[in-house]
């Protein structure tokens, strides 16, 4: 008899071989960063790179205002060609993304990324993202006032004495656009619980109180720049006495020397600090193998050893795991030489909130945008 060829069988197994994806080529990662998450994971993504030559061949980055994200996205969707395979983004492109049903539900999310080791502040946020996003950090955000001690001698104590010394001194408090700005997402929802809102998590129905204070602390804002950064930078320069400030973005700019670092910080009676944080997420119509790759590396965003080195930013890992004492020694020691004593006493002096749902944000923001932010935004 005569022997059979091995060449087909090598061809069939082969071709199997193919088709299941084994042999798939690495994937380019292309990220888009909204929300400022890099400073907090770009040395993870490298590290799951350099760990996965097999599954990443190049990363590429590019950056966009939030409120610019699902317009983008969307143009890329419509026309079948999407260059982006992964947003890092704030509460307030993912809510939009998620809002308007851009995203894909991560696979298996329950089971790949399990609830119960989170954070209370990871928590928060993940039951926010509802399976669409993914929280990679998060801690109790604010809103906290930023000030200068030597211009603002006896800083407001009450909501009230806020809005008087804002009068009394126009043009020298602000916060930015909400839609593009952590800590003006801070005091577009901290004011409900402030003021005593009768529903603090619900925008529509529930914020009476917010809306009217907003609108007259309005009166004596200049105007409302379109990032945090200007903020800071208007605030470094003497322009501005006072702005709106959370937790990662008191103690980075400083640490930083963006901002003095005698600056300080008022909180409010009443305050309820608001949860603040990034996300991951994939858009709706990215291919199938670089999804798997790309939950694979969320996963790998999650290990504890990896979250630890998120506390660099000053924002800090949602995994609970991966505590400030687990972080390289560097990072350490940074975070306690900026650390505040006020934080110190989060959960008992001060109360957390979630965030806004997705739903939630989108309107308020919205709505902000007309009533509040009108004409006054400028870049």
């Amino acid at each position: 008899m005569k022997p059979r060829s091995a060449t087909p069988m090598v061809a069939a197994l082969l071709g199997a071989c193919l088709c299941s994806g084994a042999l798939a080529a690495p994937i380019s990662l292309s990220i888009i960063d909204t929300g400022g998450d890099l400073a907090s994971v770009q040395t993870i993504i490298e590290n799951y790179k350099k760990a996965n030559p097999d599954k990443v061949s190049e990363i590429k980055i590019q950056r966009a205002p939030a409120p610019e994200l699902p317009a983008k996205i969307k143009a890329q969707q419509d026309a079948g060609r999407l260059d982006i395979n992964l947003v890092l983004t704030g509460q307030d492109g993912g809510a939009l993304l998620a809002q308007n049903g851009q995203l894909i539900a991560i696979p298996d999310y329950q089971k790949n990324f399990p609830r119960d080791g989170l954070t209370d502040a990871g928590k928060a946020l993940y039951d926010e993202g509802k399976g669409v996003l993914i929280p990679s950090v998060g801690n109790a955000g604010g809103p906290v006032l930023i000030y200068n001690p030597a211009k603002v001698p006896s800083p407001p104590k009450t909501a009230q004495e806020l809005l008087t010394w804002v009068k009394a001194n126009p043009g020298k408090f602000m916060y930015a656009r909400p839609a593009n700005s952590g800590p003006g997402r801070a005091i577009l929802q901290g004011f409900a619980f402030i003021l005593g809102d009768s529903k603090p998590l619900d925008p529509e129905k529930g914020w009476d109180k917010s809306w009217d204070f907003l609108k007259e602390l309005g009166k004596s804002v200049e105007y409302y720049p379109t990032g945090t950064a200007i903020t800071l930078k208007e605030f470094a320069q003497g322009q501005r006495w006072m702005i709106a400030g959370i937790m990662e973005w008191d103690m980075k700019p400083r640490a930083q020397s963006v901002i003095p670092p005698d600056s300080k910080i008022a909180i409010l009676e009443n305050t309820t600090l608001v949860v603040d944080g990034h996300y991951w997420c994939i858009p709706k119509g990215v291919p199938q193998e670089q999804v798997d790759v790309i939950v694979d590396l969320m996963k790998f965003m999650w290990k504890p050893e990896q979250q630890a080195l998120t506390w660099k930013a000053f924002i800090g890992p949602v995994v609970k795991a991966a505590a400030l004492a687990s972080a390289p020694k560097d990072i350490q020691d940074e975070v306690k030489e900026f650390w505040r004593p006020e934080y110190d006493q989060i959960g008992t002096k001060w109360k957390v909130s979630p965030p806004l749902g997705v739903t939630e944000l989108s309107y308020a923001m919205e709505r902000w945008d007309r009533e509040v932010g009108a004409d006054q935004v400028k870049k």
